[in-house]
């Protein structure tokens, strides 16, 4: 695993530590500490953070504040019953936390009550609650979502806003000569290889491999795998680690691929920024995010191979009904090509 893995796994496992010291019951550690060989830490800072919100509604709507979060027993966990657990799931709908506004969608939803659900489970699967209310309570019903995705024009249109600089605002124009290169091969790379943001920006300058055009990824729970990219993608590479050697001195972390215009390794939300950027000039009306970028490349994969297990290996699914989520668009391609292959009358002479 890279510096840069280990140096976010243990941020997340930081974070981790001070949400259970802070804001979560005491037995909450018995849970984390079962988990932990099971789950990656970033997985584990998601299901405390979703624990916390559970704890706090349950401080506020079935103890009214009679105790706090660090108060709350085992004992009271087994008094939970599925109507507080259904309740919660409609207290998420809009709550405020932390002063703040909050709401949360059908798929935030079920997020949470997954979180909540697998706590349940474990105590009650270490005999420490006698009942489980929570896997009494159905998942929110989850809509299908669009797929957004570049299409081909837009895919070139992207990589020229980002060479030409055609489109950005005065301001942006402004950083645009120092951050072109960069910004080149990082569409590049998206586009090119369906890479995930954080395998981007955890990418060192020694993952690069331009005999055989491959580069290593650290997956999700640190595994790592060799990718393959283009000839375009190599220029677009080469040229960029040319523009960093001519032009950057004394970076904070040379070990670095991608870095900052402070020296320092790219974040993951400057990545969301320029992607956001260029993609705003070519697609005004579609979100793009870097996660977009890698469902274009997954599309444009499959459209070409034909093989949604090829694509799923490229891209890191471990499950390829994942995969299929990408190609709602192909699939009603294909039927409408098909359209009209049946005949249904004889054709005229």
């Amino acid at each position: 695993m890279s510096n840069y893995h280990i140096q976010r796994n243990n941020k997340n496992m930081e974070k981790i530590e001070r949400l259970l010291d802070e804001e979560l019951p005491a037995f909450c550690y018995d849970y984390f500490l079962a988990i932990d060989s099971q789950t990656s830490a970033l997985t584990r800072l998601n299901y405390a953070h979703d624990l916390k919100i559970f704890f706090y509604f349950l401080v506020e709507k079935k103890f009214h504040k009679s105790k706090t979060v660090k108060d709350i027993t085992l004992d009271d966990l087994e008094n939970v019953s599925g109507n507080d657990i259904e309740y919660f799931l409609g207290f998420l709908s809009h709550y405020y936390y932390g002063g703040k506004e909050h709401t949360c969608n059908e798929r935030a939803k079920a997020r949470k009550l997954s979180a909540v659900r697998a706590m349940f489970k474990h105590f009650f699967n270490k005999n420490m609650i006698s009942v489980d209310n929570a896997a009494k309570v159905s998942t929110p019903k989850l809509h299908d979502k669009p797929i957004i995705r570049l299409d081909s024009d837009e895919i070139f249109n992207i990589i020229d806003a980002a060479e030409t600089g055609d489109g950005l605002t005065p301001h942006q124009r402004a950083y645009h000569d120092k951050t072109r290169v960069r910004d080149c091969a990082i569409l590049m790379l998206f586009l090119g290889t369906g890479i995930r943001i954080s395998e981007l920006v955890g990418l060192n300058n020694e993952d690069i491999n331009f005999k055989d055009n491959s580069f290593i990824v650290t997956r999700k729970g640190g595994s790592k795998s060799i990718l393959y990219f283009d000839d375009d993608v190599a220029a677009a590479l080469q040229r960029y680690l040319d523009y960093k050697e001519a032009n950057y001195e004394d970076l904070k972390d040379p070990t670095a691929l991608f870095i900052s215009n402070k020296k320092g390794r790219i974040t993951v939300r400057a990545v969301e920024n320029l992607v956001g950027k260029y993609a705003k000039i070519v697609s005004p009306l579609k979100k793009i995010s870097p996660h977009k970028l890698r469902s274009t490349y997954g599309t444009q994969l499959y459209r070409a191979t034909g093989d949604i297990y090829i694509v799923a290996d490229v891209l890191g699914h471990k499950d390829v009904n994942t995969t299929r989520k990408h190609y709602a668009a192909i699939s009603d391609d294909n039927r409408r090509e098909v359209a009209g292959k049946v005949k249904l009358k004889r054709e005229e002479d």
